[in-house]
């Protein structure tokens, strides 16, 4: 299977080679792999920021602990989680559904008033804490597209979330500010690159009951 062989290949990418650009095909394949995530009700309660603009990605840098891969990866890549999921998001989704499928919304109305009903059984930090664990899965799905394109990846929470969120005015928008996703190509002197991948055995991690 070819995902196990570039799971093998992949690591956290220390040091990226700032003259090296990933192509926007390639670009386009991670995003499309975000895109079909899994993801409970099919809600999607996250948005993707693409950090284009360089000088942005320098003042971001301080707010990441000064990790040199804001700067050098190719792409940098802010995942964002919902505050809230609010009633407008639900009937979004559900007008989605409804046009794709071709299925009137009238009957997908209980569906809807069955998620969000669910949805308000949760309280503030429990909604938070839930669209960031469905943001980690689009998150999951970023990092395996990566490796079969072999395309160096580096997941990152050592950042501020807060001075993020304020500098790139994410409150306002109903986001918070996940996790980090650099993307790019490996330095020929990233020493990282060459130690030998650390995981628990299969035995370890999976128990039978």
């Amino acid at each position: 299977m070819e995902l196990i062989k570039n799971l093998k290949w992949r690591y956290a990418a220390k040091k990226y080679d700032a003259s090296k650009k990933v192509s926007e095909q390639d670009i386009d394949t991670i995003k499309e792999a975000v895109q079909l995530a899994a993801s409970s009700y099919g809600l999607q309660p996250y948005t993707i920021l693409e950090v284009k603009n360089p000088e942005l990605r320098e003042a971001l840098k301080p707010m990441s602990w000064n990790h040199a891969q804001i700067t050098d990866a190719s792409h940098l890549f802010v995942f964002c989680n919902y505050l809230e999921v609010k009633d407008k998001d639900i009937k979004e989704v559900m007008k989605l559904k409804s046009e794709v499928n071709s299925v009137p919304m009238e009957k997908l109305a209980a569906y809807g008033d069955f998620v969000n009903g669910k949805l308000q059984e949760k309280s503030a930090d429990e909604i938070t804490n839930w669209t960031a664990r469905q943001t980690y899965i689009a998150l999951g799905n970023a990092l395996n597209a990566c490796a079969e394109l072999r395309l160096d990846s580096l997941p990152m929470e050592g950042f501020e979330p807060k001075l993020y969120n304020e500098r790139l005015g994410l409150k306002a928008k109903n986001l918070n500010a996940c996790v980090l996703l650099a993307v790019g190509y490996r330095h020929a002197e990233d020493a990282a690159q060459n130690n030998k991948k650390v995981r628990k055995s299969i035995d370890t991690l999976f128990e039978e009951i």
